[in-house]
């Protein structure tokens, strides 16, 4: 058995705790990179251009998104700029659900896709509420692939044009994420 006392037993600890301390504040961390985005998504509930369809609510799938309860999948076009002739970037997929009783807000989960550009094949995962009464509103950015691999980051969400009546919409997404 050690003796407490034992001066060479002393020493190898505090050998070794010091080469463990050296080691860990001596040596570079990874540190994540920045990346800050804007794109737009067309969201078109109408039209011959429709790119989201409820699914589900009170009423049947013909239920208006506007309304409590109401689910909605989305296949919207992602541009880079704020017209839909901008240049196609990707593709918003997703789910949205009217969450809120008064129907003035949707929970939000759906995948940027990135189709073009220099983020060709990496996905952003944004989730969060959606009261578009506001004309700014946060959301959060909880996963990603290729590029953005490990991500975490936030975004403003901001309306560009809304038609309520035939349901069609242009966000602005200014995003901000984290990832190594």
């Amino acid at each position: 058995m050690a003796n407490p006392l034992n001066l060479t037993s002393n020493s190898f600890f505090f050998i070794f705790t010091l080469t463990i301390l050296y080691v860990a504040y001596t040596f570079p961390k990874l540190q994540p990179n920045q990346t800050n985005l804007v794109f737009y998504v067309h969201d078109h509930f109408t039209g011959e251009d429709t790119t989201a369809a409820t699914v589900a609510g009170k009423t049947g799938p013909t239920s208006s998104i506007l309304r409590f309860g109401t689910v909605a999948i989305v296949d919207d076009p992602v541009t880079d700029g704020p017209t839909i002739d901008s240049t196609l970037i990707g593709r918003a997929q997703g789910v949205y659900i009217n969450s809120q009783l008064d129907g003035k807000a949707l929970y939000m989960v759906f995948s940027i896709i990135f189709t073009a550009g220099e983020y060709t094949g990496s996905s952003l995962e944004i989730q969060g509420s959606d009261i578009f009464t506001m004309k700014k509103r946060e959301f959060g950015i909880v996963s990603g692939t290729g590029y953005f691999r490990f991500v975490k980051g936030y975004g403003i969400m901001e309306t560009e044009f809304m038609d309520l009546v035939n349901l069609r919409a242009t966000l602005k997404l200014n995003v901000t994420v984290k990832h190594y």
